[in-house]
């Protein structure tokens, strides 16, 4: 007695589909096009955390300025 064609197939496709998963790809280096962008990103949020201090002593001034005139 032959196996058909089709049984032969059959189990094939079973047996590849029981077949042990590949391992994930090791990490790939960042792309720099990447890291520009997170850069140009960064670096307006990085300035206005610089100048906040200078900001809020301002703010601070002026509220002096003005409790001082009697406002």
């Amino acid at each position: 007695m032959k196996p058909s064609l089709a049984v032969i197939a059959l189990t094939c496709a079973a047996l590849a589909a029981c077949s042990k998963p590949q391992p994930p790809e090791k990490e790939r280096p960042v792309d720099p096009q990447a890291t520009q962008m997170r850069d140009a990103i960064q670096k307006p949020i990085e300035k206005a955390k610089a100048v906040e201090g200078d900001v809020e002593q301002g703010a601070q001034n002026t509220r002096d300025a003005i409790d001082a005139a009697g406002g």
